[in-house]
Formats: C-alpha cells, structure tokens, sequence
C-alpha cells in the first residue's frame, strides 16, 4: 500500500475511508468503479501527486466505507461525494471517476454545479435505449462482476490476483492487487443492489446541467468499452463543451490497458482547467 494519508470521515451519514497524497497542491477527487476501491487509483494518483492532491474515496459498500442495507443510485453516490467534499474543506476540487464512479460524477457535477472546478469521465455507462448486447466474448456486465466478486471471496487474494493475470494479461502488475483486494472487501449489500432492477441511461437528463469542463475518455466497445462512437457524439450534442477524447487499444479499463495515452489526456485537460495552486491542506 502507498505511503499516503488514510483516514474515515462522516458524509452524508456514512463514514467514508479515503487515502490522500496530501500536499499544497490543487485538490483532485476520484472516484472508483463497481466493486474497485480508491486504491484502484493508486497507479494514476502516483503519477500526478507530485502536482495534485489526490484523494481517493471508498464508495459506500466498497473498500472500508460504511455498507448500508440499500441507497447505491447515482443520486446516493453523488450525494456521498458532496458530503465527502465538504467533510474535507475542498474549495472548487476536480473531479472524475470510472464506470460507476463516473455515473456517480456526473450526477455529482449537475446536482452540486457550485462545487467542482472540472470533471473527467472514463468510460461512463452512457447507451442509448436499452444496454446494448455485450461484445462477442464479453458476459453481460453485472454476471461478470457478481461473479468475479463471489469467486474472489471464496478463493482469496492470492487466487484472485492470479486469475486477474490471466484474464487481464496487458495490465500493469501493480494493478492486480488493490484490484483483487476490492473485490475481496466489496459488500455483499452492494452485490445484492446490483442485480436489483434495469440500468436507465441518466445521462441524458443529466449532461445538460452540467456547467463546468468535462472530459469524456471513450474506449473500444469491440475490446469491450461502453460508450460507442455515437453516444459520445450525442453527449457532445447535450453539452457543446464536452471534450472527447477516444483511446484506441483499450476497453472499458482505459487507464489500465492505455495507461500512457489516458495519463497524458487527464494531465492535458487538467492543466487547462486547474489553476496550480488551488486548494487545501489535509
């Protein structure tokens, strides 16, 4: 585990953990995927904490955050981060998040449009209609998370990490063990509200509340990837500032399968948009 500051705060009733890299620096708050935790960050969040402070919460039901019987939508989430943001003091933080941490960003920057200075969005669960069929070779999202969960719990760490390998082969070593850890911790609260009823695409009542920077980081959907080509052209559409960036090679884990490439988009677009010096001390 990294060497930075760890701690659990109150926010929105809950106590949330987080690990910080600390630091005089502009405050950047990213939020993990389904069953990930915020040490899933850790490979991003080591190379940008020499100019950021980075800060990477828990979601609800994940990591050592508090696991409630129920209250894992978006609107849960957001209001999560924004009683997470304002436990900590943070004045105007950038935000993002991955999969579900970017549903729950999204939600986050058009209910509180106050508080964020910019947002990053990788690989959100933004489709059209109903979800679309899953790539040939991929299972239907929710089985294969339900499932790589339940395996994880039954066989431990070490066979996780291994299976993590071998399914993932192109990923960094450092990636596999905070992400077997997470699926190991993950509640089974969480696992439970996950199967309950039908993802709605939010995002298309969402996006056009949105008022500061956003960038939308797309993948591959034939290697796996959410967000097509033309539902990020229809984002677009919704909110003419949106800057969208498509990282070829990589599916729904971008930053982990093109971890040079999303790096040096994230840094680009929050060199625009973070001013060197904002925020606040740990």
């Amino acid at each position: 585990m990294p060497d930075w500051f760890s701690d659990d705060v109150k926010a929105n009733g809950l106590r949330i953990h987080y690990y910080r890299t600390g630091g005089d620096k502009p405050p950047l708050v990213l939020s993990h995927g389904a069953t990930d935790s915020g040490l899933c960050w850790t490979r991003v969040a080591r190379d940008l904490e020499s100019d950021y402070d980075v800060i990477l919460p828990d979601a609800r039901g994940h990591g050592q955050s508090d696991a409630p019987e129920s209250g894992y939508t978006s609107a849960d989430g957001a209001a999560d981060l924004a009683g997470f943001i304002d436990a900590l003091g943070l004045q105007r933080p950038a935000v993002g998040g991955h999969s579900m941490g970017a549903a729950t960003t999204l939600r986050f920057i058009a209910d509180y449009p106050d508080v964020p200075r910019c947002a990053l969005l990788e690989d959100p669960p933004f489709w059209l209609g109903e979800r679309p069929t899953p790539a040939p070779g991929h299972e239907n999202p929710r089985d294969a998370i339900r499932r790589t969960v339940l395996e994880a719990k039954e066989n431990g760490l070490k066979a996780t990490i291994v299976r993590g390998r071998a399914a993932s082969p192109t990923w960094a070593d450092e990636e596999f063990e905070p992400w077997a850890q997470a699926k190991v911790q993950v509640s089974r609260a969480f696992l439970d509200d996950l199967s309950r009823g039908p993802m709605t695409p939010e995002w298309l009542d969402q996006l056009p509340r949105v008022s500061c920077p956003v960038l939308l980081v797309t993948g591959d959907p034939e290697l796996g990837g959410i967000v097509s080509q033309e539902v990020a052209e229809k984002a677009r559409q919704l909110l003419h500032a949106l800057q969208v960036v498509h990282i070829g090679g990589a599916g729904h884990n971008i930053r982990r399968e093109q971890f040079g490439p999303f790096v040096a988009e994230v840094r680009a677009f929050l060199a625009a948009h973070v001013p060197t010096r904002a925020g606040a001390r740990r």
